[in-house]
């Protein structure tokens, strides 16, 4: 089950009859009201804002590229990891990543957050780097690193929804690396 733009999604194994998929449902309406009043808040919010157009989008990954990189190079060596390739791309559900293979990716949209935010999310990909999962180590790690990782976190699982649903009338350009 998930809220897609300000639609209830609602997934079932084939042979699940409409009497469980209705119980199912019935039995999580308050979570689906929930969400879907904060979905149309959020909706709202961004037509208020207005939707972001492609020279927007570019201007934000080109301040990306160059603000990014700094953030990194000065949390990795905190963290105690070496990370690859940095990428910045134009998201419609992430904020950032980390592959394998050590590269990190960010969204764009980052650009549009308080600096705490980015440094959050910096430090919780980087974190990654060490533990490929989000267990308690993990999470030792980032608190570690950034002790105010909860409110700016919280700040982005606040706000974040806003920004991301800004470039829902724009395709997102072709991904771009440094």
């Amino acid at each position: 089950m998930q809220i897609k733009g300000v639609e209830l999604i609602v997934r079932a194994p084939m042979r699940a009859s409409k009497k469980r998929i209705d119980a199912f449902v019935l039995e999580n309406s308050a979570w689906i009201e929930r969400n879907l009043k904060k979905a149309e808040a959020q909706q709202i919010r961004a037509e208020r804002q207005g939707a972001l157009g492609e020279e927007e989008l570019r201007a934000l990954a080109q301040r990306a590229r160059e603000y990014l990189p700094e953030r990194v190079s000065y949390y990795a060596p905190l963290i105690g990891v070496t990370p690859g390739r940095i990428t910045v791309r134009s998201q419609r559900t992430k904020w950032g990543s980390c592959s394998a293979k050590g590269n990190l990716s960010f969204n764009c949209l980052l650009m549009l957050t308080p600096p705490e935010v980015i440094d959050s999310v910096v430090v919780h990909e980087l974190c990654h780097l060490k533990e490929m999962n989000h267990s308690d180590r993990f999470y030792r790690e980032v608190y570690r690193a950034f002790p105010d990782y909860d409110r700016w976190n919280g700040w982005l699982k606040r706000n974040g929804g806003v920004l991301l649903r800004r470039m829902t009338s724009v395709e997102p350009e072709a991904d771009e690396e440094e």
